[in-house]
This record gives C-alpha cells, structure tokens and sequence, in this order.
C-alpha cells in the first residue's frame, strides 16, 4: 500500500477530529499530533484551520453537486426520474464511503455559523437549481406552485442527509450503520419508492388543497 501523502494524512486527520471534537474544539496542534506533522505543515498546506475547513467543504460538495450535474446533463437522453434516481444512488454511495466526512461536512452546516455560510452559500443555490431543474423536468407539463416545489426539494434534501447527520443514532437504536453497503442499497430502494410516489405517479395531486 502506497504511504499516504503528508497532505492526506492532515486531511483524514482533522476529519476524524473534528467529528469527535467539532470543529472549533480542535486545535491545529491536536490536527498534527494525530497526522504525526509538525504543525507548521498546516499552515504551509492550507493555510491554517479555516483553509483546511474550506478543503474540506469543497471536497465534498463539488463531488456532491457533480451527480446531480451528470444527470441534468442526461435529461435529453433519459427520462428525468432515471436520472434524478441516478444522481440519488451515487450521492447515497459517495456519502457512504466518506461517512465521517458527510457527518461532518451537516453537522456544520447545521450549526450555521459565519464561516461555514461563507463557504457553502454558492454551493446551495447550484444545489436547489439542480434539483429544482430535475423535478421540473419530471413534472413537465404540470402546474403547480413554487411552494411545491420547494417543499419537494427540502424533503429530498432532507432525505439524502439524515442518515449519515445522524449516524450514531442509527446504530444505537436501529442497529444499522450508514457505511455499509447494505444500507445503501435499502435505503435507496425507499427513496426510489418516495420519487415514484411523490413525483412520479401523484404529481397530479400536488396542488391539492389542504
């Protein structure tokens, strides 16, 4: 096996502190006792604790954003719930294989601070055209109000990261861990079902009256 890079180990280094510790109860020290650095590494490699935030923050969601992009770039050869279906099925997978990075990628981003807005502001507004974009291609033809879709959006979101936010308490109480494959491949098959289900076979009743 190839040694990691010095680069790397600071990068798997803070992603497993900051998840036990948060990101603003690690020290950089703390980052370059676990990655066996001198802390000096830090700074020359992303320019302190914030950089090595941004690293990972961009990591995550130009892969994350990436699927969603492949499929909009499809729509003219598939239908639009094969694609959004696609693009769900990779992102559950990418998520599963990088589960400490995901859990803390929404945790902070849960917390809302200026830092992380800072950081991720761009990313959600690509991230709700994208979605927005593949659901109204699996409505076409249909009316109905931005409210819809916009509660759609949040629901699918919400969806896609609750397990991996809420990992430890889907081991403790249903004894399933998001890092498995197995999970994956079940999850998806719900999801699968809610797209079927909210988008695909009732969107004729999206605009019901409550």
């Amino acid at each position: 096996m190839a040694k990691m890079s010095t680069k790397d180990s600071i990068i798997d280094a803070a992603i497993s502190l900051f998840n036990i510790k948060g990101y603003s109860g690690t020290s950089v020290r703390d980052i370059a006792k676990k990655a066996r650095v001198n802390p000096a590494n830090i700074s020359y490699y992303f320019d302190g604790k914030q950089g090595l935030l941004e690293k990972c923050f961009i990591h995550f969601f130009e892969a994350y954003l990436a699927f969603f992009e492949e499929e909009v770039q499809t729509l003219k050869f598939d239908r639009p719930e094969i694609c959004l279906k696609r693009a769900i099925y990779k992102i559950l997978y990418f998520q599963s294989t990088n589960h400490l990075l995901a859990r803390f990628v929404w945790r902070e981003v849960s917390i809302d601070s200026q830092i992380v807005r800072e950081i991720t502001s761009s990313y959600f507004m690509k991230e709700r055209y994208l979605i927005k974009k593949l659901i109204e291609e699996i409505n076409a033809g249909k009316v109905f109000s931005n409210s819809d879709i916009h509660f759609l959006i949040i629901q699918l979101r919400s969806l896609l990261t609750m397990p991996f936010l809420n990992g430890q308490y889907l081991r403790e109480v249903w004894n399933v861990s998001p890092h498995e494959r197995y999970f994956v491949e079940k999850y998806y098959q719900h999801l699968d079902r809610w797209i079927e289900e909210s988008l695909v076979s009732r969107n004729s009743r999206l605009n019901i009256p409550v």
